[in-house]
């Protein structure tokens, strides 16, 4: 029991005072004690994520850039037979590769192909036709039934190609780039233009109701 007289009466019940004011107000309140956690897993980011991909994706792109930039590059041999464009291979008698519609527009001009080579290069020639171009024609059906009984006369020379395919143009490029003794005998600009651009390889092509060749000049007979 405290006397009221008591010099340390009032400084009790003040502090008593503030204790309690200080929990009603929320505005000082103390910290809450947060207890440690224990055995909790980490956040994992799944492998499936979109931004996991994209990074390993560049990496394999870098990967890969690294392995190609390592290997040995492979650079074409020269050929020998060529000086400059000039291909010393070329001469009588002449092999002419022969295409598809080569054949057609032939027929439909009514020109008889080795003749008609004859004359334009004034020297011997043998057309030539490969699997696929045989193919090819086989595949026309019977539309084109002139063209193959054509494609099968005892004049042409039949030229086996291990293509997997039976896409002649392609057939055609691979052959020539191989062996630089040929002559390319066709209509189809496309085809033109590839050749064009294979060093040495004169094209055949019908222009009015003869033939004509291109980077030749030596063939006297093809029109101007």
């Amino acid at each position: 029991f405290i006397h009221p007289s008591h010099p340390n009466l009032s400084s009790i019940t003040g502090n008593s005072s503030n204790n309690i004011h200080s929990k009603h107000n929320p505005n000082t309140m103390g910290k809450a004690k947060k207890t440690r956690k224990f055995a909790v897993a980490k956040k994992m980011m799944s492998p499936k994520d979109t931004r996991v991909r994209e990074n390993f994706e560049k990496a394999k792109q870098k990967e890969e850039a690294e392995k190609k930039k390592a290997e040995p590059r492979q650079i074409e041999q020269a050929n020998s037979a060529l000086f400059f464009q000039y291909n010393t291979q070329l001469g009588p008698p002449y092999n002419v590769l022969v295409d598809t519609n080569f054949i057609n527009f032939s027929i439909r001009k009514k020109l008889d192909m080795v003749r008609a080579m004859m004359d334009c290069l004034l020297a011997k020639c043998t057309p030539c036709i490969t699997d696929c171009v045989m193919g090819e024609l086989e595949k026309l059906g019977g539309k084109y039934k002139i063209a193959l009984r054509l494609a099968k006369d005892d004049r042409f020379e039949r030229i086996p190609c291990n293509c997997k395919g039976c896409y002649a143009d392609d057939c055609i490029t691979n052959l020539v780039k191989q062996w630089k003794c040929f002559i390319v005998a066709t209509c189809d600009k496309e085809l033109r233009g590839r050749i064009r651009k294979i060093p040495g390889v004169p094209c055949m092509y019908i222009s009015g109701y003869k033939y004509t060749i291109e980077r030749m000049p030596e063939a006297f007979g093809a029109p101007r």
